[in-house]
């Protein structure tokens, strides 16, 4: 299984925000952090704050945040939301496939078994698991984040 990069840039918008939960993130600064441009990144965005896992906040001094907290974020919930398609093969999109086994075919079921292991596995890693070295993710970043004194 191969994820595309709008899920792989999804995923790393929501470390940025996760980064840093007290302050707004902005995709200006999010997109200069990973070197992708700004209008790759809201497009991104739409699905995910259309899924309620990122919020906007409109006005001068906008930007995003985490629609719910990190550790309630699973991969499972981005990569549902970011990818097209999770046809692993012609057989999956029953609609078009050609093949004459395809109702009962052992290689369908193996792709469907490894698809439903991939999700699953997806479904126990969260957003707070990838953030867990925060401040050493913060500082790659370029993100000034308060040290463990509290201090800036």
């Amino acid at each position: 299984m191969r994820v595309t990069k709008q899920t792989n840039y999804a995923v790393r918008m929501l470390m940025y925000c996760a980064a840093d939960p007290h302050e707004l993130s902005r995709v200006p600064e999010i997109a200069k952090a990973y070197g992708v441009s700004e209008l790759f990144l809201f497009k991104i965005l739409k699905p995910l704050v259309k899924a309620g896992i990122v919020q906007t906040v409109r006005g001068r001094n906008g930007g995003i945040k985490l629609g719910r907290p990190a550790e309630k974020i699973s991969l499972f919930d981005v990569i549902r939301v970011t990818e097209d398609s999770f046809a692993m093969a012609e057989c999956f999109e029953n609609d078009s496939a050609e093949c004459p086994l395809v109702d009962s075919c052992a290689l369908n079921s193996a792709w469907r078994e490894a698809l439903n292991a991939f999700l699953e596995v997806l479904s126990h890693h969260t957003i707070a698991d990838l953030s867990a070295a925060r401040f050493n993710i913060g500082s790659r970043l370029g993100l000034d984040l308060p040290t463990a004194t509290g201090t800036r």
